[in-house]
């Protein structure tokens, strides 16, 4: 597969999610930032090599081949970004766009030895959940932090957005995966919320707890 193949595979499957949803060319193509046309030639080539199912005016699916061929970029993906954390000591903004051109190394020994290595762990430096060699993701339970009630509490295990600028503005305020998170009060006008995290409190926005998953503790 080429590269431009593997991106495809793995954008279909995030936007597919892991129900496998048929996905529209246009959502493709928003997703790819590139035209409805180019997306379409693609899903042609794809499913010519039996790794999509693709039925004209109705979308894109990933075939079983797919689906684990897109398992298997996305635990490259996320075990790439886990090392260059521990072992390299890059930052959680860095490592993203690194690991996008980390994950289409092929040996499949390399990536046996560096989960290894890293002691097999579960989770990404976002909190997204690293797929296991046989394709199955550890489960978590977990909820947005706006979903929160009222003196509702719990372990901050993930973000939503991994845009490097939210995570310097995680690290600007000192909110990082780990830490307990409590809801002190809620505004009705904008949705905004006064937390206390690890002992001092805060004021933040609905759009910024919106993107940060909890595991609730009672």
């Amino acid at each position: 597969m080429t590269r431009a193949e593997e991106n495809y595979i793995k954008t279909i499957f995030h936007l597919g999610g892991v129900e496998n949803k048929s996905v529209s060319t246009n959502a493709i193509a928003e997703e790819m930032n590139t035209k409805p046309s180019s997306v379409t030639d693609m899903a042609k080539k794809l499913a010519e090599k039996g790794l999509v199912d693709y039925v004209k005016y109705q979308g894109v699916s990933l075939s079983a081949n797919g689906k684990n061929t897109a398992l298997g970029i996305i635990r490259k993906h996320r075990l790439w970004e886990v090392f260059l954390v521990k072992k390299l000591d890059f930052t959680w903004d860095e490592v993203h766009e690194v690991a996008e051109q980390l994950e289409h190394i092929k040996s499949e020994k390399l990536i046996d030895k560096i989960d290894e290595l890293l002691d097999f762990p579960k989770y990404d430096p976002h909190g997204d959940p690293i797929p296991t060699k046989d394709g199955r993701f550890p489960q978590r339970d977990k909820v947005l932090l706006s979903e929160l009630p009222k003196f509702g509490r719990g372990v901050c295990v993930g973000v939503k957005d991994t845009s490097p600028s939210f995570l310097k503005f995680l690290d600007k305020n000192q909110i990082a995966l780990g830490h307990l998170i409590m809801i002190l009060d809620k505004e009705d006008f904008d949705e905004s919320i006064q937390i206390e995290i690890d002992g001092r409190q805060l004021h933040i926005s609905n759009q910024i707890a919106s993107n940060l998953y909890i595991k609730r503790q009672e």
